[in-house]
């Protein structure tokens, strides 16, 4: 089966609400992040964030709207760009 014909509904949500997340990409705005220009970085690769809430799009797709508490950005994200923040690996123990 094709990437395209993949339909992300079909299973539950890879992220769960407050779930913290890392942005694996620069996320750009592409024209429907209000006050911003579009192209304008909104969030950089590495940035860490919580999702706050989780929509679709297209009927296909999830969409984690994540809160990157630091800018006081709430962003719309696609699963393939971003990556979860395992707390435990960090604890030593």
């Amino acid at each position: 089966m094709k990437e395209k014909d993949i339909n992300e509904l079909d299973g539950p949500p890879l992220f769960e609400f407050g779930q913290k997340v890392r942005s694996r990409k620069n996320i750009r705005n592409d024209g429907t992040f209000p006050g911003k220009e579009i192209g304008e970085i909104l969030v950089k690769k590495g940035e860490i964030g919580f999702v706050s809430c989780i929509g679709t799009f297209l009927q296909k797709y999830y969409i984690y709207g994540v809160d990157f508490i630091e800018r006081g950005y709430l962003v719309g994200m696609k699963a393939e760009e971003l990556e979860r923040v395992d707390e435990d690996a960090n604890k030593e123990g």
